[in-house]
């Protein structure tokens, strides 16, 4: 049995940086994938002869299977481990990439992207508990900063590299650019890392497995569901997907609440106990609502209204994430030396500054309007995203590191579904209403658009006055003193880094 101690004033060593660098890069490259479809798709359709209700499930199945995925792995990671973890995640992630680029069919393609983002689940909550098990308090900011970069950027370079590959390779190479990066990082990643993070034998929970599927499963394809039916129709009812959700949740959370009193859940819900990691969750799932739907509908009216291309497209978002990238590590240390107050109001105010500039656009707006409006929502983002993590992350004890990252990456996850569900609902139904009353079909779009950022922006003013209650986490004196299975404190710091491997009991005792 090894055990690290890390204390505040610890500088990171070789192998920690190792392995946060390798989790950051083998996460980029992942959550890159979830937004690559949004140009692609279309030519998907054409090439691959599938309907858009068929081709927009190459996105769907994604979404949901991460929103499936996502709230196990605060288990995954307390039962498995850093290293066997990493390794299970990228080998499914590449195994599922290298699927994709030799798929004959949309089948083969679609089971491809499943097996994809079953790795890309994984992979974001264990970089989070990593960085919070391994890196000191007053470092955290940076780190975190680094981390809304793969957040962020990824998702905003996602249309970039689709177009571009688009307009000179087939789509095959929208995988196949990929391949050696995870292959890469698969290779480097079993050799040079190493399990940091303690891990306790505890057995699954059967029943909440099925729980999890048909409340997260369920209420992701609901909210999905809903821009579907406003788009092209539903094959399936919204309200069924909705009420199997709802109903599977509640258990869920009724079985997680019995289980946690002997440390046996599967998502630790003590969690939101923490009134700020609670505040953040809710700052989170509103600015990630705002990011996930604008990412979606910018595209879609450069395309459909302006006539642009896939490439002239993806590179209407790429000032703004390369922007993103930039300010990440800056709002990092910010946050390490000012804390969080500092950033998220600048932030949502950018944010909402944003989106209302993207109300004024109308058939004939310039790209230099929607690039200056995606920097300035970006450059919010930038801000809010690095304190928000750090606060909710910082505000749990470390014994619920996984859980709360978990949890983070649900709601994320969730929010993203919302967020575009709702923007595109929006403006297929005020688009359609304008087209019903005579109005030529680019007027009726712009018009659904900007309804869809009128709504966005009071979205804006909701995180406005939600980040004004932001704080920074509270440091405890002794938090290593706290028991793995009594009620923890509100706010705590970090505790020793232990990497033990051991039952449970043993664990308890060393805490």
């Amino acid at each position: 049995m090894t055990i690290t101690r890390t204390d505040a004033t610890d500088r990171l060593t070789r192998d920690h940086v190792l392995v946060i660098g390798l989790l950051l890069v083998a996460t980029f490259v992942v959550i890159l994938n979830e937004t690559v479809m949004s140009v692609a798709i279309p030519v998907l359709q054409e090439q691959l002869g599938v309907p858009p209700s068929v081709g927009q499930w190459l996105t769907t199945v994604f979404m949901l299977t991460m929103a499936v995925v996502i709230p196990l792995t605060g288990f995954l990671i307390q039962r498995i481990g850093t290293r066997p973890l990493f390794i299970t995640a990228m080998s499914s992630f590449t195994a599922g990439t290298v699927l994709a680029f030799v798929a004959p069919g949309f089948e083969v393609l679609l089971v491809a992207r499943v097996v994809q983002a079953v790795g890309t689940a994984i992979m974001l909550p264990l970089l989070m508990t990593t960085v919070m098990t391994l890196v000191p308090e007053n470092r955290r900011g940076v780190m975190m900063g680094n981390i809304s970069v793969v957040i962020a950027v990824a998702p905003a370079l996602g249309p970039t590299l689709s177009g571009l590959v688009l307009d000179h390779l087939g789509w095959r190479w929208i995988f196949g650019v990929m391949i050696p990066i995870a292959v890469a990082a698969l290779v480097v990643g079993a050799v040079c890392v190493r399990s940091v993070s303690p891990t306790v034998s505890v057995p699954i929970d059967v029943v909440s497995v099925p729980m999890a599927i048909l409340g997260f499963g369920g209420l992701v394809y609901g909210l999905v569901g809903i821009g579907e039916a406003a788009d092209h129709g539903s094959a399936v009812p919204v309200w069924i997907p909705f009420t199997v959700g709802v109903i599977g949740l509640c258990a869920f959370v009724i079985r997680q609440l019995r289980l946690q009193r002997t440390d046996r859940a599967l998502l630790d819900l003590r969690v939101f106990a923490s009134f700020q990691f609670s505040l953040a969750i809710v700052a989170m799932v509103v600015a990630m609502s705002t990011m996930m739907g604008t990412f979606i509908v910018v595209p879609y009216f450069a395309q459909a209204v302006l006539g642009f291309s896939p490439l002239s497209t993806g590179l209407l978002t790429l000032p703004g994430g390369l922007l993103m990238g930039i300010a990440g590590p800056v709002v990092g240390r910010i946050y390490d030396r000012r804390g969080p107050r500092v950033l998220v109001m600048p932030g949502a105010l950018l944010i909402t500054a944003g989106v209302w500039l993207l109300t004024t656009i109308d058939t004939t707006t310039s790209a230099w309007l929607l690039t200056g409006a995606n920097m300035t929502l970006c450059l919010g983002l930038a801000a809010t995203f690095t304190p928000l993590m750090t606060s909710a992350l910082g505000s749990v004890a470390p014994a619920r590191y996984s859980h709360a990252s978990a949890a983070l990456g649900t709601f994320q996850q969730v929010a993203g579904a919302a967020g575009t569900a709702l923007f595109i609902t929006v403006m297929t139904v005020v688009a359609a209403d304008g087209r019903a009353a005579g109005v030529a079909d680019a007027q009726a779009i712009t018009d659904g658009v900007r309804t869809v950022f009128t709504v966005a922006g009071v979205l804006g003013l909701v995180l406005i006055v939600i980040v004004a209650f932001v704080r920074a986490p509270k440091s405890s004196v002794h938090p290593e003193h706290t028991d793995v299975g009594e009620t923890l404190p509100d706010e705590t710091s970090p505790a020793p880094t232990i990497s033990v491997q051991g039952s449970s009991d043993e664990l308890t005792r060393l805490s």
